[in-house]
């Protein structure tokens, strides 16, 4: 008897130590979130242990129990219609208010988040955010379900949202669903949000641009080249741009993962620093192994490989507010790190990473809601973005909410319902309401 109650407070501790994760006693609802965080590190070790026994890759073990979990079959109410559907060949899920006569709705094409890897349009998280989008607003929103690493790597995820945002932004789509040409935006969180950010680049700059690349030569003569948009004379048959575009908690750039936010929240659930480094080398198709190296990279300003004009579009001492700067400092190179920007191209590649685009493409893109959160790694990559968009003459509505964490908006539903959730959700669809 007195083994067994050992070995029960045993089996406690340990699940206590598993579960606790000490957090920022200005976090909203840290129980919720130190719960949620523990049932999806159970599910990554789950997926790790299964590929390290060759059952199958760590992600497709995730998106399997995300699948059982949470993707749902279409539903339809009184008030909205749901139908799954294709836009560019890409599956998507189409939400269209019912009634309304002959009056021309507005449209959002949204892209979910997963780290590119993860998740749906399908899921009943998103479902429910599209649902209540297309109810409140009524408007038809569209919900992508681009391909997903590692079965799909960069840049086929790009191709897919911009696939899928030339359809939606078609005449004939456009009439289909009876939206005005005037008032369609595009949105997304997470991965989402950069998939958003990039779309938006390449739609508002795509009849005067096209892809050119800086290319240096290293003293070892390894060669690097950024790939960036520059404007151009060329037509394009593309006659109606997006109006808005709206980015929640957006990853925008991985050349610094040494930003103040990242030092501040890189154990902060549920994007700890090492995941997001993780999803970032899945995306690009790269060598998992190079994670230390990705991780120990420096900060861009002391980034041996990256030229004064690309270094501005990344520098945070000069754009970051002093109360997000706060006391952190450049990171430089640590002893006996790689130098993966040599190994991954992808990692400058602006179709990748929004934030190294020229600051006369930011000029041309419509005016953005950009939301971000105080205990998320990814929060200086918004609150730069936001500052460049706006020194390039965009409106730009920066909401930041300093008890929110990364994924906080999804989480504004039953079971993981949360205050900074709830507020930042009827945030957004107050601004989509206003600017859209």
């Amino acid at each position: 008897m007195r083994l067994r109650w050992s070995g029960g407070v045993l089996l406690s501790v340990a699940a206590a130590y598993y579960v606790y994760t000490p957090l920022p006693s200005t976090v909203s609802e840290p129980w919720k979130l130190i719960l949620l965080d523990a049932l999806f590190r159970s599910f990554i070790h789950a997926g790790d242990v299964a590929q390290a026994l060759g059952v199958c890759h760590s992600v497709h073990m995730l998106n399997s129990v995300v699948s059982r979990l949470e993707v749902i079959e279409p539903w339809s109410s009184p008030t909205v219609r749901v139908t799954d559907s294709a836009l560019g060949g890409v599956p998507a899920r189409v939400f269209q208010p019912v009634g309304g006569g002959a009056t021309l709705r507005r449209g959002v094409l949204y892209f979910h988040g997963g780290g590119w890897a993860l998740g749906s349009g399908r899921m009943r998280s998103y479902d429910l955010l599209c649902r209540r989008m297309a109810e409140e607003l009524d408007t038809v929103v569209v919900s992508v379900d681009y391909r997903l690493a590692p079965d799909a790597v960069f840049p086929d995820q790009y191709h897919d949202a911009l696939a899928a945002s030339r359809a939606f932004l078609s005449p004939e789509v456009l009439q289909r669903y009876g939206v005005n040409p005037a008032r369609v935006g595009v949105s997304g969180d997470s991965s989402g949000g950069n998939l958003a950010a990039a779309v938006a680049q390449r739609v508002h700059t795509c009849k005067r641009t096209h892809m050119q690349t800086h290319t240096l030569t290293h003293k070892q003569s390894h060669t690097i080249t950024f790939f960036f948009w520059t404007q151009i004379s060329a037509d394009d048959s593309m006659s109606v741009k997006f109006s808005i575009q709206a980015l929640i908690y957006p990853v925008l750039q991985a050349l610094d993962l040494n930003t103040p936010s990242y030092q501040q929240n890189h154990n902060v659930p549920i994007l700890h620093r090492h995941l997001m480094a993780r999803f970032w080398l899945i995306y690009l198709g790269a060598d998992p192994s190079l994670l230390p190296h990705l991780l120990s990279s420096p900060s861009s300003l002391l980034h041996p490989s990256i030229p004064p004009s690309i270094r501005s579009h990344l520098n945070w001492t000069s754009l970051l507010a002093a109360k997000h700067q706060k006391h952190y400092r450049p990171v430089g190179m640590e002893t006996g790190s790689r130098e993966v920007t040599w190994i991954v191209p992808g990692l400058v590649d602006v179709r990748a990473a929004p934030l190294l685009a020229e600051q006369g493409i930011l000029g041309r893109t419509p005016r953005a809601y950009v939301m971000t959160c105080e205990f998320d790694v990814l929060r200086d990559d918004g609150l730069m973005y936001a500052r460049r968009l706006q020194d390039a003459g965009v409106t730009v509505t920066s909401v930041h909410y300093d008890d929110g964490f990364h994924g906080c908006m999804v989480f504004s539903f039953w079971p993981f319902l949360s205050s900074v959730g709830q507020r930042s959700l009827d945030n957004y669809i107050q601004w989509l309401d206003h600017n859209l």
